[in-house]
């Protein structure tokens, strides 16, 4: 493999997703708005029965309808 092989991270100055974790994003909403408030606008099961981090983590890496729902509700949660 040559040098000029290896990419440097493309900069998104217009993606406010950029660079944020989905572990961040998920904290963020849990101490905004309480697993029980997080279920209601986005009703996934790893959200309203038993909640964690461990376990909607690993739903939400799999899931991308879901994780979709959880970053725009993120992005929403940045405006207010």
């Amino acid at each position: 493999m040559e040098k000029n092989e290896h990419k440097t991270p493309q900069k998104q100055p217009n993606n406010p997703l950029h660079g944020v974790k989905l572990a961040d994003i998920l904290k963020h909403l849990v101490l905004t708005y309480g697993w029980e408030e997080m279920g209601y606008r986005v009703d996934i099961r790893c959200f309203n029965n038993d909640p964690s981090f461990k376990s909607s983590l690993k739903f939400l890496r799999k899931t991308p309808w879901a994780r979709k729902k959880v970053e725009d509700l993120y992005l929403e949660s940045l405006e207010v």
